[in-house]
């Protein structure tokens, strides 16, 4: 049985995360604020913060990587 390869980047995958954790807090933010439940709107305020933290994480890492 052979092993997969590792790869050191992730590229894309990488870079998608954070803007997709953004993009789903958006949602839940608005979820919130249409159902009236501010415990939904808080997490998808607090998840769009994380993904703005993500993206400059990423953009970091891949400055120290060049």
């Amino acid at each position: 049985m052979t092993k997969p390869e590792e790869k050191e980047g992730h590229g894309l995958k990488d870079s998608v995360s954070g803007l997709g954790q953004k993009i789903i807090g958006k949602i839940e933010t608005i979820g919130g604020v249409l159902t009236g439940d501010p415990i939904t709107q808080a997490e998808g305020e607090y998840n769009v913060e994380v993904g703005d933290v993500r993206e400059d994480l990423e953009d970091e890492i891949e400055a120290e990587r060049e």
